[in-house]
């Protein structure tokens, strides 16, 4: 059987995606790369906000509307997972839903849609998964190696952030064995991979479900240790309030782990952030940022705000505003509230009307923008090592301990340098996101 697979929305997804592909693949079944090839259609949806679900069900449609009588369609992923009738509503010829939980019966799945004849009905498996199909999921499943990889160290949240859907979409925390964890960073390094970035819902709650707590630190360790030959270790989704000074010392003392800290904070007024059901104490907040800028001094940090969050005052937006201006984070992520069914924050009063949302995103976004520029000018000089990801016309493109793949900025510099190497780059242009500069020509690693 052949398959064409889609995958949307974050890294997260894209794990489950390459792990469904493993799946499969090793079940005998081969993978295409146009959807005309295949027997069956897989999108691994995205349904965390508005604008996830519609280009999630857009690309559902569109390959429901040119699906062949002898193809078979299947949703998988948060969107399947949270409105599983909607979906079967909206798009005909849904052969198959596979939620979160049960993705690593994909290829059970598959066989099941094969055998059966058209016109039966859409299979449906959504319900958390049982036993036999957990131990597939714990085992080391290993998606396409490439110079960077994701490594998921856990899944759900036990978090209540109350405008959040993931703990009804992923369900509570359940933490990977360290063991399992540092054999797979072990072979994605031997197959290839330069970079491992580390990735949960809330990676600092590691080990928590088990009654352990600050395990990150201690994982981070076990990965360098059973991976010697790993260039980079990277740390995304760090809840603030589970950033101890043992993961603080151990980052500022490991040259294999970048000096980069992903904080999702999503508002820096306390009134906001208590009805986000968030941590709401900024003063600590403040007082960690400094602690990390004393350790490494060059970090860089990103973070994500929601702002029309219900209820969110002028001065409550102005708030969020100076806090920005003065803290200058490297990267900021910026989202309008949007209601999300079933979470506490779809009843809360005081909307926020939408062209009151849209200027004040606006209004973020130039501020970070203006911000984002300065600290991207205070890098010409430098000297940073370039990991690259794309050559041509005279000219590549790579990343350096600063940005994040997928969503941060890129280094572009002279010359092809060979993709997955590591080059050492003088800075000398800096843009908004972006930054310009002039290979040195001495391999580095």
């Amino acid at each position: 059987m052949r398959f064409y697979l889609v995958s949307l929305g974050c890294p997260k997804n894209e794990v489950d995606a390459d792990n469904m592909a493993q799946l499969l693949t090793e079940a005998g079944h081969s993978l295409v790369s146009t959807a005309n090839e295949a027997d069956l259609l897989v999108v691994n949806t995205c349904g965390f906000i508005d604008r996830a679900r519609e280009e999630s069900l857009t690309a559902l449609l569109e390959l429901s509307g040119a699906k062949r009588p002898d193809q078979k369609l299947v949703a998988a992923g948060c969107f399947s997972q949270l409105y599983r009738e909607r979906l079967l509503d909206m798009v005909p010829g849904l052969d198959g839903l596979l939620g979160t939980r049960r993705w690593m019966e994909i290829g059970h799945l598959a066989d099941t849609l094969q055998a059966q004849p058209a016109g039966v009905g859409s299979v449906v498996l959504d319900d958390p998964a049982p036993e036999a199909a957990a131990r597939v999921r714990d085992r080391i499943l290993r998606g396409r190696p490439t110079a960077t990889a994701y490594l998921r160290i856990a899944d759900g949240c036990d978090a209540a952030c109350a405008f959040c859907t993931i703990p009804h979409i992923k369900g509570p925390l359940v933490s990977r064995p360290a063991v399992e964890v540092s054999a797979e960073a072990r072979y994605l390094v031997q197959q290839g991979a330069k970079e491992l970035v580390i990735i949960a819902q809330d990676t600092t709650a590691y080990g928590q479900d088990r009654g352990e707590q600050d395990a990150l630190p201690g994982l981070m360790e076990s990965i360098l240790a059973e991976a010697p030959d790993l260039a980079w270790l990277r740390l995304m989704y760090a809840y603030p309030q589970h950033i101890s000074p043992r993961l603080i010392e151990l980052m500022a003392g490991h040259p294999k782990i970048c000096r980069y800290v992903d904080l999702p904070l999503q508002h820096a007024h306390p009134a906001t952030l208590r009805r986000m059901r968030r941590p709401h104490n900024v003063d600590h907040t403040q007082q960690l940022l400094a602690r990390l800028h004393q350790a490494m001094p060059d970090i860089a940090l990103r973070t994500t705000f929601i702002v029309g969050y219900p209820g969110e005052t002028n001065e409550e937006f102005a708030d969020l505003l100076a806090f920005v201006q003065d803290t200058a984070f490297d990267h900021v992520g910026v989202f309008t509230y949007s209601p999300e069914d079933g979470t506490p924050a779809a009843s809360l009063p005081d909307a926020v009307p939408e062209e009151v949302k849209q200027e004040r995103y606006d209004r973020l976004m130039g501020l970070q923008q203006k911000l984002s520029l300065r600290r991207n000018r205070a890098q010409v000089g430098r000297t940073l090592d370039v990991l690259v990801e794309g050559t041509g016309e005279g000219l590549s493109l790579g990343r350096s301990y600063r940005d994040a793949p997928e969503i941060d900025g890129l280094i572009m510099f002279n010359g092809e340098a060979p993709i997955g190497d590591f080059v050492p780059v003088l800075i000398t242009e800096a843009g908004e996101y972006d930054l310009g500069g002039k290979w040195l020509h001495r391999a580095k690693r």
